[in-house]
C-alpha cells in the first residue's frame, strides 16, 4: 500500500503527530465521533484554528428553496440541508490571561488519537505560551454508544512552568457558521443563521440552550454540566442567546493539575413541547453526570468490545490495510449504532457533505456490514425507511405511479434532489431498499420484523415496478427510460442492474406475502396480484449481447460509441467537471460499476464464465470517479481469480478516505465506500455470498495476505471464518448446527467445534483485464500519492 500519510499506524486505532494546517479539515473529518444520533467532528477542543465546526444531530435541518432555470412538474419546491447544532465540544483554555492557540506562543508537541476499542479521540499537548508559561493539555472525548443523547470530554490542564493562573472556558456555541453548501444565495441565506432562540437556563456548573430552527421548525435542546476536580477553583456559568458559557479558574503550582468533566446532552424533536424537550435533555445530562467520566468510558468500552466480538477483520501480511479496514468498521459502527429509526447520510455525522442527504448507497454497501455485525442498527435504519412509506407512497401518486417511490436523496424522507434523469428516474432506490429488507430477514430469521416492518416495504415497491414497466408483444417485461447505478450511463431501457434488482423485489415480496397472508390481505394484497409478481418477475428484460456474448448494462449499451480514452488527459478526470453529461450519456464509459455491481448482488443470475466476460469487458469502461466502485470491482475481481487486481482494488478502496483520493474528505467521510471495504475483505478475499440458497465461502487469499480471519453475525448466532494457507476453518458459536457450502459442497457446522476444509486450487484465471488508460488502481492511487 502506498503511504497513509500523515495518520500514524496502529492496528487498533489512528493517530496524527505534530500540526499542519494545510490538512486540519482532512483530520476533523478522520478524526470525528459519532453514534449516529450526536456527530462531532475531530475539531481542537479550544475551537480554533478550525476549518469546519461540525456538531450534527442525525435528521436536523434546515428547509430552503429549490431554484430552478426552469422548473418543471414533480421537481422538489423545497431542499433539506443539515445545520450544525449548537456545539457543545469548545473548550477555551487561557493561561495568565493568554489564550492557548497552537499557533501562538511554541508547540513543544501535539498528538491526536482515535481509539477503535475505547471508542474516544484522545489529544495530549505540550505549548508554552507567549510570555513562557508552559502547560501540558490533555483531553478525552467520547460520544456515548450506550446512552443516545450525551458526548462527553475528559479535561485536563498540568501547569509544566509555574505557578500560574488557569481558567478554563466552557462552552455551546449556537448559529456557528455552516459551510457554503451551495452557490446560490437563495439557497444559503436561510441556512447562515438557522436558529432562533427559544428559552435558556443557568446553573453555576452548567446550562441548557433551547433554539428552534426559523423555517423546518424544529426544536433543539443541548445541555452541559460539569465535574471539576484536582485543584481549588472558582465556577460560575453565564448564558445568552447563542452562547453558554462555564467558566472555572484555578491557580496552579509547578506540577499541579485541574481536571475538568464536561458532560453535554443534545435532543431535538419537531414534535415535543419546549419544556418536554428541556426535561429530557437535562434528564440525560443529569444521568452522565451521576454515572461520571469512568463509568462512561467503561460502557463504551464493553460496547465495542462485544462488537468487535463478532465484527473484528484480522488481516495479517499489511500493517496498513489492517488500520484501514479496522478503520472503516468503526466508523460504520458509529454511523448507525444509536440512530434509533434515523438515516444513514452519505457522510454520516462526519461533515457537511451532500448536505447530510441519505442516498441508496445507505442500503447497497452500508446496510450489508451492519446487517452481519450489528443487526439491531440495521433493524433501526430500515425502520426509518418504512416510517417514511407515507411520504413516498405521496410521491408515487405525484408521479403517476402505484406503490412507494422513495427519495433520491433526503433528510426526513421527501425527495431533495432536484436533478432528475440521476434522481427521480433512478428508480431502483425501491429495489436497493426493499432488497437490504430481504436480506436482513434472511440473516437473522426476524419474522416479526418481516411482518411488522418488510412485508409492507416490499409489497409497495413491487406495486411500482408494475405500474412503472410494461410488457411487449412477446410478453417480455420491460422497464425503460430509468437510470442505473452509474451516473455517466442516464435514461436508459432495462438497465440489467435495475431489471435484476426489480425481479428480486417482485419475487421477495410474493414469498413474504404468502408467509405473512393475514397482515397482506390486511394491505390489501390480493392472490392474483401476488400471482402477477410473480408472472412479471419470470417475464423481466436482461439484455444480453450475442455477438460480444456479455451482458448489457443497459438495452444496446455495448453499441454505443466508446469513449475515446486516448485523448483524455489525467487532470480530466474526473469527467463530469470536464465534460457535459450529454455527451457521457451518449458514450460507453462508465463513473461506477454498475453491470458489475449487478454481477456481485445477483450473482446467481450468471454462470462463472459470464461473470469473467462481462468483469473484463466493463474493466475496459470503468472510470471510478465515484468512491462506490474499487470495493465492488475488488469483490468480482476476486470472485474471477483476479486476485492481485483485486488486491489493487481493495488497496484503493481501503484509502480513498484516509488518502484523500476524491480530495473531498474535507467535508466529511465516504462512508458508504467504508462499508464496501469490508465487503471486499469479506465477500472478496473471503468468498462469502448469500442467496436464496443460503451462506457459501470460495475463500482464497493473495500477496501480501497471508491469514484473514472475519466473523459475521448469522441467526443470533456468530461464525467465524480463518483462512490460512490451504485451509479454511469455520467455528460457529453457539445455538442449532448451521448449513453453509464451501466452495459449492454442503457442510453442516456444529456449535465449538471448529471445521477445517482444503481450499482448492484455484482455476487459471486467464489474461488480466485492462482499464481505461491512466485508471488502474495503481495509476490512480499515484495521481493522489501524499
Amino acid at each position: 500500500m502506498p503511504e497513509i500519510s500523515p495518520f500514524d499506524v496502529s492496528p487498533w486505532g489512528i493517530g496524527w503527530s505534530g500540526w499542519e494546517p494545510s490538512r486540519q479539515a482532512r483530520r476533523e473529518s478522520v478524526f470525528s465521533l459519532s453514534n449516529g444520533h450526536i456527530g462531532w467532528r475531530g475539531t481542537l477542543d479550544e475551537g480554533d484554528p478550525c476549518e469546519t465546526p461540525g456538531s450534527y444531530l442525525n435528521g436536523l435541518f434546515e428547509h430552503h428553496p429549490m431554484p430552478y432555470a426552469e422548473d418543471g412538474y414533480g421537481y422538489p419546491e423545497r431542499g433539506e440541508t443539515m445545520v450544525n447544532a449548537p456545539d457543545g465540544k469548545v473548550i477555551r483554555l487561557l493561561v495568565d490571561d493568554e489564550p492557548f492557540d497552537i499557533r501562538e506562543g511554541r508547540l513543544e508537541s501535539h498528538e491526536q488519537h482515535l481509539d477503535f476499542r475505547a471508542g474516544t479521540l484522545r489529544r495530549e499537548v505540550r505549548w508554552t505560551s507567549p510570555s513562557g508559561a508552559t502547560v501540558r493539555v490533555e483531553s478525552t472525548r467520547l460520544v456515548s454508544l450506550t446512552h443516545r443523547a450525551i458526548a462527553a470530554i475528559d479535561y485536563r490542564v498540568t501547569a509544566l512552568s509555574g505557578p500560574l493562573e488557569v481558567t478554563v472556558l466552557s462552552e455551546i456555541v449556537a448559529n456557528e457558521p455552516l459551510p457554503e453548501v451551495h452557490p446560490d444565495e437563495r439557497v444559503m441565506d436561510p441556512l447562515r443563521h438557522p436558529y432562533e432562540p427559544v428559552d435558556r437556563a443557568v446553573t453555576a456548573s452548567g446550562a441548557t440552550l433551547l433554539h428552534r430552527t426559523k423555517r423546518s421548525r424544529i426544536g433543539v435542546a443541548v445541555a452541559m454540566d460539569h465535574v471539576v476536580s484536582e485543584a481549588p477553583s472558582s465556577i460560575d456559568t453565564e448564558a445568552s442567546d447563542d452562547v453558554a458559557r462555564t467558566t472555572v479558574t484555578a491557580r496552579l503550582t509547578e506540577g499541579g493539575s485541574i481536571r475538568v468533566v464536561k458532560m453535554v446532552g443534545h435532543e431535538w424533536s419537531g414534535d415535543l413541547t419546549d419544556a418536554a424537550l428541556r426535561d429530557r435533555v437535562d434528564a440525560a445530562v443529569a444521568t452522565a453526570a451521576r454515572l461520571g467520566w469512568d463509568a462512561l468510558a467503561r460502557e463504551q468500552r464493553d460496547c465495542l468490545d462485544d462488537f468487535w466480538e463478532a465484527a473484528d477483520v484480522e488481516l495479517d501480511g499489511d500493517t496498513r490495510l489492517q488500520q484501514a479496514v479496522r478503520f472503516a468498521l468503526f466508523q460504520v459502527l458509529q454511523s448507525a449504532a444509536r440512530a434509533d429509526v434515523r438515516s444513514i447520510p452519505g457522510k454520516g455525522l462526519t461533515g457537511p457533505g451532500y448536505e447530510g442527504h441519505t442516498f441508496w448507497d445507505a442500503e447497497t454497501f452500508v446496510l450489508p456490514v451492519l446487517t452481519y455485525t450489528a443487526p439491531g442498527a440495521a433493524a433501526h435504519a430500515l425502520r426509518w425507511r418504512h416510517s417514511t412509506l407515507d411520504t413516498a407512497r405521496e410521491r408515487a401518486g405525484q408521479l403517476h405511479l402505484a406503490g412507494a417511490a422513495f427519495p433520491w436523496r433526503t433528510i426526513s424522507g421527501r425527495e431533495c434532489s432536484g436533478y432528475w434523469p440521476a434522481g427521480t428516474v433512478a428508480f431502483h432506490i425501491n429495489a436497493d431498499i426493499a432488497g437490504a429488507v430481504m436480506r436482513h430477514v434472511r440473516t437473522t430469521g426476524d419474522e416479526e420484523f418481516e411482518r411488522e416492518v418488510g412485508l409492507e416495504v416490499l409489497v409497495e415497491t413491487a406495486r411500482l415496478w408494475v405500474s412503472l414497466g410494461y410488457r411487449d408483444a412477446h410478453g417480455v417485461f420491460h422497464l425503460d427510460g430509468i437510470t442505473g447505478p452509474d451516473e455517466y450511463s442516464a435514461l436508459v431501457d432495462d438497465n440489467t442492474f435495475t431489471n435484476l434488482a426489480a425481479q428480486r423485489n417482485l419475487r421477495g415480496a410474493a414469498q413474504a406475502a404468502r408467509r405473512h397472508s393475514a397482515r397482506a390481505r390486511e394491505l390489501g394484497v390480493r392472490d392474483d396480484e401476488v400471482g402477477e409478481w410473480e408472472v412479471i418477475a419470470d417475464a423481466m428484460a436482461v439484455p444480453y449481447d450475442e455477438v460480444r456474448r456479455v451482458h448489457q448494462q443497459a438495452a444496446g449499451y455495448t453499441d454505443l460509441e466508446r469513449w475515446d480514452f486516448e485523448a483524455t488527459s489525467p487532470d480530466q478526470y474526473p469527467l463530469q467537471n470536464h465534460f457535459p453529461y450529454f455527451d457521457l450519456y451518449r458514450k460507453q464509459v462508465l463513473k461506477q460499476a454498475d453491470l458489475v455491481l449487478a454481477l456481485q448482488l445477483f450473482h446467481e443470475a450468471f454462470t462463472a464464465e459470464e461473470t469473467a466476460r462481462a468483469f473484463a469487458y466493463y474493466e475496459g469502461l470503468t472510470v471510478r470517479d465515484s468512491s462506490l466502485s474499487a470495493s465492488t470491482q475488488a469483490v468480482v475481481a476476486a470472485w474471477v481469480g483476479q486476485s492481485e487486481l483485486a488486491i489493487e482494488y481493495l488497496t484503493e478502496a481501503s484509502t480513498i478516505d484516509l488518502n484523500d483520493l476524491r480530495d473531498d474528505v474535507d467535508d466529511g467521510l465516504h462512508i458508504a465506500a467504508l462499508g464496501g471495504v469490508w465487503t471486499a475483505v469479506v465477500s472478496g478475499l473471503g468468498g462469502m455470498k448469500n442467496g436464496p440458497d443460503g451462506l457459501e465461502f470460495c475463500p482464497r487469499l493473495a500477496a501480501p495476505i497471508t491469514r484473514l480471519s472475519f466473523g459475521i453475525r448469522t441467526g443470533g448466532r456468530m461464525l467465524r471464518v480463518e483462512v490460512s494457507g490451504h485451509t479454511a476453518s469455520y467455528t460457529l458459536s453457539g445455538g442449532p448446527p448451521l448449513p453453509i457450502r464451501h466452495f459449492g459442497a454442503a457442510v453442516e457446522l456444529h456449535a465449538g467445534k471448529p471445521t477445517p476444509l482444503p481450499i482448492p486450487p484455484a482455476p487459471d484465471p486467464g489474461p488480466r483485464p485492462s482499464q481505461p488508460k491512466g485508471r488502474s488502481p495503481e495509476e490512480v492511487r499515484a495521481v493522489k500519492g501524499d
